[in-house]
Parts: C-alpha cells; structure tokens; sequence
C-alpha cells in the first residue's frame, strides 16, 4: 500500500515544535534525577544515616544516589523493547510519569530519626524507581527528534534534547540555591530541601500535557505498517549488537564521569573540605552548566559538519587535558578560579555528549534503535555516573589536592578514547545519503562497520 510521504509530511509537526518538546520533557526528567544529587551531596547523608562519620555519611548518600544509574539499564531493558515495539511516543509518557511520582514520593519520605532505618531503605527504593524512568526517557525523546529531522542537520535537532539536562539542572539547584539563600541552616535542613522534590508534581504535569501532543516518528510508522519490529528487541541486541552496546557505553562512560564530578563530588568537596559557602558552589556550578546549556545546539551543529565520531575523539582528549587544571583550580576556593575549572571540564563534555542523540540512533537498525541506544546510553551512566561520586570521595579525603580524582577521570576518559576509536562514523554525506534508503533501516551506514 503506497503512502503519500513527501519530505513536509515526514517532518510535521514542525520540527521547532517537536525539538521544544523533546527538550521540555528531557529537563524535567532530569530535573528530578539532578535534585536527589544535590541533596545528596548536601543534606542527606546526616538525615538518613546519622549514626554514620561525615564522610560514611556522604559516601552512603552517593550510594544511593548510585542506585538511580544502576536501575537506568533496567528501564532501557523495560521501556526500549516498548519503543520498539510499539512506539516511542508511549514510552515518553510512561517515563515521564515514574521518574515524577518517584521524585515527588521522595520529598515525603521521613528521616531517620522519625522512622529508623526504614527511611533510608524508602530512600533507595525511590531512587531505584527515578533511574528506571529515566532509563526509557532518552532513548524516546532523542529518537522522536532524530526520526523527524532531516538528514543534513539531524545533528543539530538532536541535539535540543541534550539541552534538557542543563535546563533541568538549573532548575533543580536554582531551588536548592535559592532556598539556601534565603532558610536557616536549620529550616533547610528541617523541610526547605524538601520542597524541590515536591515541585517536580507540576512539572512532570506540564510535562504530560506536551508529550501528549508529539505524534509518533514516520520511520516507526512505517516499520509497524510492514509488520517489521523486532518480535524480542532485547534479545536481539544481546545477540547481534553486544560489542555495538558496549562500545558505545565504553565511550560515554567519561562524559557522565565529568558531568558528576563537576555537579556532585564537588558540591560535596567544596563545601564539607574546603568550607566555601554552600551558595557560592552552587553559583560557580550553576554559571558553568548555563553556559553548558547555551552552547550545546553549536557543538550538535559541528556534528552535523565534521561528524560524530571526531567530535567525540576531540572531546576525550580535551578531558584528558583539563582534569588536572580542574582540580587544582577547585582546590584554590576562589569562585572566578573554580568556575573556569568547571567550564573547561563541561565544555569538554558537551564536545562529546552534544552529537550522542544523532550518534547513537545512527548506529542501530530501526527495529532495535530504541532498545540498543537506550542501553549504551544508561550502561555509560553505570560506569561514570554512579562510581564517580563514591570513588572520588573516596580518594580525596587526605590534606591535600585530590590529585587521585583528576588521575581516575583522566583514566576514564583514555578508556572512552579507545572505545570511540573503534566505532565507525554516520554522519550523512553527499554520496551516503540518508533519503535514498529504507526508513527500516539504519538511518545511516554506520552498523556496518561494527
């Protein structure tokens, strides 16, 4: 049966409109992933496990804010095989509204001291829930974009939903700040870091309400009129993309590494080792995320011109470079000077991470794309999301520079190099062109080469 698909068609709604979207709902998710990590890093650790030293405390805290990274592979392994199967625009509701009612859930649970030891198991058991949701958000927001956009500047459009972890960080230690600034010690301590979690209720609302417009992507549409989803997504990327997954999870691995040791470790390093004020952290953080955030769709865009692959291989050495700059800097506790440790580290980053949502869809067939980019993504946050924080906490606690966190990033980040070495590049090319095959098969020639 022939289908009118003309190029306008393909790409309604307007792709402005579905980027929006996209990146809407990709901050407020992470919006709810990032607040548990600040108050992790901040709060939770003498209000759920008192009975711990300062540093068990704050170690026990990142563990459970690990827990978040581990159930993110299950949520690919849940919602993945669901976006394959049926769609990506279902899996943008149903994890949008776990991760929400998790996050909101978390503002409720009460400490220690009213509860006992069953407030810190609530704890891990929520978070456990916030990562599986958010396990299956990437993989459906990146792929409804990427799966619109036009082959030339898929890149770019891609790239917006990689805006929302910046937006969603704001937005999660811009309440933290603000609140900060303006409650006692005592109040912060009592309710007022509650309040974030309890926000996230409106916004995984607003959230809903947006996602409900998205209609599906054409080349799923087209994969379910011939009857060609993968009948076991899982299985079949077990299978057939194992050394694809972990490749790609190898080479992201040292992106969510110096995400978290940016926003995390050293929200935590800064203010318990170093005494600077809780506020001025969090501003210099803040300053350098927003910046972050501003230039993401630039770099997606040097994507689409020099391709994915150099543009990742550019980014771990840049990180390779910088991790001792950025320690030292940190150590120095002088705002302007640990700003620009942390704008050199995220800039790094988003070298890399910026192209990812063009790259990764790039590198798997249409009929386990969902399943198989979703998995490398959340296996990568497994490797550098969740040891980050505990291992460079773990290795700072001497008297002087934590030159043992700069040597662990660094190693990371050599480990991606290779990883991203052995991966082929998509990017489209006047003699590859995406328009001329199959929207059932890979949206360029990449899966060849692995």
């Amino acid at each position: 049966m022939q289908h009118d698909r003309s190029p306008q068609h393909d790409r309604s709604p307007s792709m402005a409109r579905l980027a929006a979207a996209s990146l809407a709902g990709t901050a407020i998710e992470f919006y709810d992933f990032f607040v548990y990590g600040t108050a992790a890093a901040l709060v939770l650790g003498p209000l759920f496990f008192p009975t711990f030293s300062p540093l068990a405390g704050t170690l026990a805290a990142f563990g459970t804010f690990a827990v978040g990274f581990v159930s993110r592979p299950l949520g690919s392994m849940l919602f993945g095989p669901l976006g394959d199967r049926h769609g990506r625009r279902p899996v943008l509701i149903a994890s949008l509204l776990l991760t929400g009612l998790a996050t909101v859930a978390v503002g409720f649970v009460p400490a220690y001291d009213s509860i006992g030891i069953a407030a810190p198991v609530l704890l891990l058991v929520l978070r456990f829930l916030q990562g599986l949701g958010l396990g299956g958000e990437w993989g459906g927001a990146v792929l409804l974009t990427a799966e619109h956009a036009p082959a030339a500047r898929r890149g770019l459009w891609s790239g917006f939903p990689q805006v929302g972890p910046s937006i969603g960080f704001l937005l999660a230690n811009g309440t933290m700040l603000a609140l900060s600034a303006t409650l006692s010690d005592g109040e912060f301590r009592s309710w007022g870091w509650r309040v974030p979690f309890w926000g996230a209720g409106l916004l995984a609302g607003a959230g809903l309400l947006l996602r409900a417009q998205v209609t599906e992507s054409p080349q799923f549409r087209e994969l379910a009129e011939r009857g060609e989803q993968a009948a076991a997504p899982l299985a079949e990327v077990v299978r057939g993309h194992w050394r694809l997954v972990l490749l790609t999870a190898g080479g992201l691995a040292v992106g969510y590494a110096v995400f978290y040791a940016v926003t995390t470790w050293s929200l935590a390093y800064g203010t318990e080792r170093l005494g600077v004020a809780r506020t001025t952290l969090l501003g210099c953080i803040m300053a350098a995320v927003a910046v972050l955030g501003a230039l993401t769709p630039l770099a997606a865009h040097l994507g689409d011109r020099f391709g994915r692959r150099p543009m990742c291989l550019v980014g771990c050495v840049a990180i390779v470079v910088w991790m001792f700059p950025l320690v030292a800097l940190l150590r120095t506790g002088e705002p302007p000077l640990m700003f620009l440790g942390f704008l050199g580290a995220l800039l790094s980053f988003i070298t890399m991470f910026a192209v990812t949502s063009a790259y990764l869809p790039e590198l798997f067939e249409a009929r386990v794309r969902c399943t198989g980019a979703a998995l490398g993504y959340n296996l990568a946050g497994v490797l550098g999301g969740a040891l980050t924080p505990i291992v460079a906490t773990a290795v700072s606690h001497g008297d002087g520079p934590p030159w043992g966190v700069a040597a662990y990033l660094t190693a990371v980040a050599l480990l991606s190099l290779g990883c991203f070495a052995l991966l082929p590049e998509t990017r489209p090319t006047a003699d590859r062109p995406d328009g001329g095959r199959s929207a059932v098969r890979p949206l360029e020639a990449g899966e060849a080469a692995v």
